[in-house]
């Protein structure tokens, strides 16, 4: 399954691929890929502990971009925008809450792929999952932040740009203990997009995955107003944990993979409002 998109697969394809590792080799577990839209060789690496890393020649070489103007080194998320691919946003703070978590201090923006940053804001999120960036307007961008890994705070949910991260406004906010850990925009329609909000938090020696302020939401213009599809028929009935989505380049198609004690990978054809497994 591919995001934005949807092609028919042979099952042992995956087999029969030789792979190899690319790199870079220090920076800790990958948490974030991006690439160039139409240079096949330029791609973005976020690391857990080592910043933004970015090639030219598709592996061959990486250069460390973001040392000397980040001010954490977790990233979670990173967005090339479509139209103007020399504009980057870059998520501080993993969300993969493991016991060892690095949080970060909000979004960083590049107008010259990746040369300098400048941090736009968001500090208080501490873990962003997700950047989705407008296909025509690189100063349009949506953040799906977690928040606090560690207990509650009122800094999470999904927050919209309208002018490249200088004013941000928090469009969907569930609970102060629930924050967003996907986000999806529809390839047909940019105003559409799917929230996934995860209620969850992290102790010393535990990790509490699960709850009432779980679940899926949907918006139609753009994030002003969303409409909740976690209890639509076809959907686990009992409480959620984690969920992944995506949005098919297929009219109408969603994927859900939902953490439930019935969960399983979810397919709606018709915008989330009916679901089957």
């Amino acid at each position: 399954m591919l995001e934005g998109g949807e092609v028919d697969v042979d099952a042992s394809m995956p087999g029969s691929m030789t792979w190899r590792l690319v790199g870079p080799f220090r920076g800790g577990r990958v948490v974030a890929v991006a690439g160039h839209p139409t240079e096949v060789g330029t791609f973005y690496f976020g690391a857990c502990a080592g910043g933004v890393w970015k090639t030219t020649n598709a592996g061959d070489y990486w250069e460390n971009i973001s040392d000397g103007y980040f001010n954490t080194a977790a990233v979670g998320a990173i967005a090339v925008a479509p139209s103007d691919p020399n504009v980057i946003y870059v998520g501080m703070g993993e969300t993969s809450i493991r016991g060892d978590v690095s949080h970060g201090d909000g979004v960083y923006r590049s107008t010259d792929g990746g040369q300098t940053w400048r941090h736009v804001g968001l500090p208080e999120t501490q873990s962003i999952s997700t950047i989705r960036v407008h296909p025509t307007d690189p100063d349009l961008v949506y953040v799906a932040a977690f928040g606090h890994v560690w207990g509650p705070n009122p800094e999470r949910g999904v927050y919209r740009s309208r002018d490249g991260g200088s004013s941000w406004t928090q469009v969907l906010h569930t609970s102060d203990g629930a924050g967003a850990i996907d986000l999806a925009m529809d390839p047909n329609n940019p105003r559409v997009l799917y929230a996934a909000m995860w209620d969850a938090q992290r102790y010393p020696h535990a990790l509490r995955s699960g709850g009432p302020n779980s679940g899926i939401f949907k918006t139609t213009d753009g994030g002003d107003t969303w409409q909740e599809l976690t209890r639509n028929p076809g959907l686990p009935t009992g409480v959620l944990g984690k969920i992944g989505i995506a949005a098919s380049a297929k009219p109408g198609r969603v994927w859900a993979l939902v953490e439930s004690e019935d969960g399983a990978l979810f397919r709606s054809d018709d915008g989330g409002a009916n679901w089957q497994r």
